[in-house]
């Protein structure tokens, strides 16, 4: 659990210190991220970037954790 929460507080500072850059990226402005405007109301639904994170992430920590 140590070496799982230390990974996981190492990689939130990364992102912290890469900020100005991964801003750049286009996440969160994919085609199939839901975006509605009304007004006085916006509902933001990213499915699309969601899916990709998930599958970043799991292929990740697949590579990290396989024996």
């Amino acid at each position: 659990m140590q070496k799982v929460l230390l990974i996981l507080g190492l990689i939130l500072i990364a992102i912290a210190l890469l900020w100005p850059w991964l801003s750049r990226l286009p996440l969160g402005r994919l085609p199939g991220d839901i975006v509605i405007h009304k007004p006085g109301f916006t509902f933001y639904f990213p499915i699309t970037t969601s899916l990709l994170i998930s599958l970043l992430l799991s292929l990740l920590l697949w590579l990290f954790f396989r024996k």
